[in-house]
């Protein structure tokens, strides 16, 4: 069982929040995750800027919007490029998918990739979902999936494990 830091799942689920105030539809955003008191210390002018206290809980995580992701690119392809200096402590990805049961997705494994994604779109059971991933360089991950059915916050699904490839595919770009 994978534990997951408190600081971990909060930062997580107030990216997906914020993201959420902006509708569906968007690109996939990425985020830097670094300790709030580093940043404090070394970025004071930045900190205060972001309206960041002085004083903050040990282990608390900033995330930190990068540049918008080339949308002409496969994501695993972009993710493969990614490296992250040492200070920063995890990154996050907030994507929009559409998935389908598990029970689905097995019939459709052995498709080509161009009817798959023809036979996804169009499949009755879709669910057109905002999936938000944090990972630390510790190995903790959580996430949280959005579904747009039901789009409300107290309707979020929460867990270190919802998505685990994407989650691994986020992880390896914290590797040195």
């Amino acid at each position: 069982m994978t534990t997951t830091p408190l600081h971990l799942s909060q930062v997580v689920l107030e990216i997906e929040q914020h993201v959420a105030r902006g509708g569906w539809d968007q690109p996939a955003r990425l985020y830097a995750l670094v300790e709030t008191a580093g940043l404090v210390r070394h970025e004071p002018a930045l900190a205060e800027r972001l309206g960041i206290p002085a004083t903050v809980a040990p282990g608390e995580l900033t995330p930190i919007e990068q540049e918008a992701l080339p949308a002409d690119r496969p994501l695993g392809e972009l993710l493969a490029g990614i490296a992250w200096p040492p200070k920063v402590l995890g990154c996050a990805l907030v994507v929009e998918r559409l998935m389908l049961p598990p029970d689905v997705e097995a019939e459709l494994a052995d498709r080509d990739p161009a009817d798959l994604i023809r036979k996804v779109a169009n499949h009755p059971r879709r669910q057109e979902v905002r999936i938000a991933v944090g990972v630390l360089r510790d190995g903790s991950r959580q996430t949280t999936i959005r579904l747009r059915s039901h789009d409300s916050d107290d309707m979020v699904l929460t867990g270190p494990e919802l998505v685990p490839n994407l989650a691994e595919a986020l992880a390896m770009t914290l590797e040195d």
